[in-house]
């Protein structure tokens, strides 16, 4: 916990009471939000390697289907 001195007013993240709320900003989530990933969509190889995903997603689907209760 960050100690402020009294003529400063309680962060956006602190309640009234000086407690921190449980829903404190993580800085590294807002640097991952701001990240912008710019993918060719229209790409051979971007439409590869979304079947190979696919495909590899409903074989492990069709497994835990076949091995569950």
């Amino acid at each position: 916990m960050s100690e402020r001195s009294p003529h400063e007013s309680p962060s956006a993240a602190e309640a009234p009471g000086g407690q921190e709320e449980a829903k404190a900003i993580d800085p590294k989530k807002v640097e991952e939000e701001e990240e912008e990933i710019d993918i060719d969509l229209s790409a051979p190889e971007t439409e590869k390697a979304a079947l190979a995903i696919q495909g590899k997603f409903r074989r492990f689907q069709k497994r835990k289907k076949e091995s569950g209760p």
